[in-house]
């Protein structure tokens, strides 16, 4: 399940948008008549009137569920009624309506933002309370977890031009980011399919901050259109495109096996060569004692430097007695 928060949206036109699309159905409402948009927003406005300097009443939302997933009304209402209380928007009028325009399912909420008592509640960081509100049902209700767009599913035909649009810029990025290496690869790409691609700079600097795409009259940033295609992500991406280019081994992870069974190869024959070093260098000490002049065939090598050394200190006892031979 995905939540999208809309803003700025007044309660005539987000009541009349909810009621009067092709096959919607006010599922439950509260605080407000359900069968006409027209008195349903007049409801809405006269409760904000309770604290008017809340100009920003209006709470929008959208929750879609995955391409497929069937609910009952029952408990699609049940989810709706939840997420509002996760959002703490509570002890306030609201309505929730099914659409069915699209292959997905999807639910729309209308609320107040001034509760029956005429207080405010909260809008602070609507959006990014209800992404992770979502996210939370979609686990404890054991719903299928929206992870990327899925375009087979989408009905490009009845979304809105601009949202359409967002669809058709999300498509032509995805097409062409594997084969490009750099933002200008990019650029190129995206430009035959009629999208200019404009950045954001850092201050008064060439450092680009963010980027944006532009499609006929609509404009979208590259998080926008999916949190993947921010400046930043874009750049992960392109570099990552530049360093398989070069090591196309790597792709496949054919290039560290290769390289540690060379270093595995090269230390065994090194090792192999040490031992043969060594075993030689022992052979070599054994046969210059064996052919020394003072052989002895009965004793071993050891006894024999014994005896050679007994042997050089009673020669030079004796010239230093004035004995010689």
């Amino acid at each position: 399940m995905v939540s999208k928060v809309f803003s700025g949206h007044s309660f005539y036109h987000a009541c009349r948008y909810v009621v009067n699309k092709p096959g919607a159905e006010v599922l439950e409402y509260e605080g407000v008549r359900g069968h006409d948009y027209k008195v349903m927003s007049d409801d809405f406005i006269m409760q904000q009137q309770m604290r008017p300097q809340k100009e920003k009443a209006c709470f929008h939302c959208c929750l879609s569920f995955y391409p497929g997933e069937k609910l009952s009304d029952e408990q699609m209402v049940k989810i709706a009624k939840e997420y509002l209380e996760k959002m703490k928007i509570v002890n306030t009028q609201f309505a929730i309506t099914k659409h069915t325009d699209r292959k997905h399912l999807h639910l729309h909420i209308v609320a107040n933002l001034v509760d029956n008592n005429g207080k405010a509640i909260s809008d602070s960081f609507l959006g990014l309370r209800g992404k992770k509100t979502a996210q939370q049902l979609t686990a404890e209700y054991n719903l299928i977890p929206a992870t990327s767009k899925n375009l087979e599913q989408t009905n490009l035909e009845a979304l809105h031009e601009s949202e359409a649009n967002k669809y058709k810029v999300y498509k032509a990025i995805m097409d062409a980011l594997p084969l490009c290496k750099t933002m200008k690869d990019l650029e190129e790409k995206l430009q035959l399919q009629g999208i200019q691609t404009e950045y954001k700079y850092k201050g008064q600097t060439t450092e680009k901050q963010g980027v944006s795409f532009k499609i006929g009259e609509d404009c979208f940033k590259g998080s926008q259109v999916d949190r993947q295609f921010s400046m930043g992500n874009l750049e992960k991406t392109l570099e990552l495109n530049r360093k398989q280019s070069l090591n196309p081994l790597q792709e496949n992870g054919r290039v560290e096996p290769l390289l540690k069974k060379q270093n595995n190869t090269l230390r065994e024959q090194t090792t192999e060569n040490n031992l043969s070093f060594e075993k030689d260098n022992r052979l070599e000490n054994l046969v210059e004692v064996l052919v020394k002049p003072e052989e002895n065939f009965e004793k071993s090598p050891f006894e024999l430097l014994k005896e050679n050394k007994r042997r050089k200190k009673k020669q030079s006892r004796n010239h230093r007695g004035g004995l010689h031979y």
